[in-house]
């Protein structure tokens, strides 16, 4: 197939880091790892559930100490982005993660950001970076780090929530929410994957979130399918992160068909790829042979990541021509 040109809106940029990375900066920053070879750590892959995939995904992250490795994970990503076709990238980080194991935030965020300014130049990609705040830890922490990338003056699009999603609802960090609003930032929130859909509404009326990130669960919820289909809220889908940490049986059981036939304004993103079997290219391939969608679908699929972004006007309507004019090959 093709690539249409895309916009990714739901990819954690420390679950790019590919096996062969991590051990390069394992060696590079002296750090021992539990694995003695990139097919051991291959092997653990395979996981029960989300909370045995952070498990991995912390260990590993610990690799990670300069902002040159945070800036060559960024660039390493939108290196395979743009092969993929995609066109704007809005992505996560997790400097809670980083924080507390005594990198400062400044070496992260300068790390990303100087990937990111150079993603136009490099790549041929606009594209923008999302603080994403950990459930899992206190709303204290997350407003910590709210007020220092505020004070920081780094240039954000807003902000998001993600990690363990069960017993860490949205309503736990609404102060934090408001905060960033007033801040004029951008509000996003992983819902409804693991967690109920009460979580998605608690995430739209508390928060005042513009996207749900995956989402799947809505389908549960008919009231809830018919609000989001009436507002068109975006639902940032990832089909084989689904599969890969047993949201989802098979991927041939995967909702997103039935979202798009309900009228939701769904779309396609590749998560952490690395640890999930691919990247967004990957991702439309593979739902696409699972569930039979047709090209139609598929140019539904690529337009609805764009009107779904953060990006103006102005490159939202380059965006929509490009995947006008890659559509008529399709």
């Amino acid at each position: 197939m093709t690539h249409l040109p895309v916009a990714e809106l739901h990819l954690h940029l420390e679950g790019t880091l590919e096996p062969e990375t991590i051990f390069e900066l394992a060696e590079r920053n002296k750090i021992t790892l539990p694995y003695s070879d990139v097919d051991e750590l291959k092997a653990l892959f395979e996981f029960a559930d989300l909370q045995a995939f952070l498990d991995l995904y912390y260990a590993n992250m610990s690799t990670l100490r300069t902002a040159a490795d945070f800036a060559e994970m960024t660039d390493a990503y939108l290196t395979r982005a743009a092969i993929a076709g995609v066109r704007h990238a809005e992505v996560f980080i997790d400097p809670q993660a980083h924080l507390l194991r005594g990198i400062a935030l400044e070496e992260v965020l300068e790390g990303v950001t100087s990937a990111l300014d150079a993603s136009v130049a490099n790549h041929g990609m606009s594209s923008g970076l999302i603080v994403s705040m950990l459930r899992d830890q206190s709303a204290e922490s997350a407003m910590n780090v709210l007020d220092g990338v505020i004070a920081l003056g780094t240039p954000i699009l807003g902000i998001g929530l993600d990690s363990a999603e069960v017993g860490h609802p949205p309503s736990k960090f609404v102060e934090v929410y408001a905060k960033a609003r007033a801040e004029g930032l951008h509000l996003v929130a992983h819902a409804g994957e693991e967690g109920p859909p009460e979580y998605i509404w608690e995430a739209l009326d508390l928060l005042g979130v513009e996207r749900i990130d995956h989402g799947i669960r809505c389908m549960e919820d008919e009231r809830l399918v018919e609000r989001l289909t009436a507002e068109r809220v975006p639902l940032t889908v990832c089909p084989l992160s689904n599969v890969s940490l047993k949201a989802i049986g098979r991927l041939s059981d995967h909702p997103l068909e039935s979202m798009l036939r309900r009228g939701l304004n769904v779309s396609v993103h590749s998560d952490d790829p690395s640890y999930f079997g691919g990247y967004i290219d990957d991702n439309f391939r593979e739902v696409s042979d699972a569930l039979d969608l047709d090209v139609d679908d598929l140019v539904t699929l690529a337009r609805n990541s764009v009107t779904s972004s953060f990006a103006d006007d102005v490159r939202k309507a380059e965006l929509l021509a490009e995947i006008a004019g890659a559509a008529e090959s399709l």
